[in-house]
């Protein structure tokens, strides 16, 4: 049984010295692997009119939860918290292009909740009030070169 450790690159995107066992979460290795070497996602949310409402934010992967967490230096007073509060859905997506046209990229889609607390784990002027994203479906690409095609799956969160 592996296991997947380190997740303290920045110190943000996931919570320090921890540890995941393979196997224990709903993200495959390469996925994990992946999210803790990323700093910037696209979290997208739906207004009260229906209309899309997507914006660059800071992430991390929390292992306690096994979820995506956002944060944000004044999240409480921003459209995505009341749209999640209201909806209790979020996307996010994390993506990045390596040299010389490599596409990588992992969404998740999921229920989502405002949670008063664990924001400071982003930094310091981070507002405590973070989104947590609970996968329901994830879809990656890019990620793994050992599997180079599309990889999407409805997951049932632990």
């Amino acid at each position: 049984m592996s296991i997947i450790s380190g997740f303290s690159v920045g110190g943000r995107n996931a919570a320090t010295g921890t540890q995941v066992t393979a196997g224990m979460s709903v993200f495959t290795d390469k996925e994990l692997e992946y999210l803790t070497g990323q700093r910037l996602g696209r979290i997208a949310t739906v207004g009260a009119d229906g209309q899309p409402h997507v914006v660059p934010t800071s992430f991390r992967y929390n292992p306690a939860h096994d979820a995506i967490e956002v944060g944000g230096l004044r999240m409480s007073q921003t459209k995505k918290v009341r749209d999640v509060r209201r909806t209790g859905r979020a996307s996010i997506v994390i993506d990045d292009v390596l040299p010389p046209w490599q596409p990588r990229m992992i969404e998740v889609r999921g229920t989502a909740e405002v949670v008063a607390s664990g924001g400071k784990a982003f930094g310091e002027n981070f507002e405590d009030t973070i989104v947590r994203i609970k996968p329901a479906r994830i879809i990656s690409f890019g990620i793994d070169a050992a599997s180079p095609e599309m990889n999407s799956r409805s997951v049932t969160p632990g």
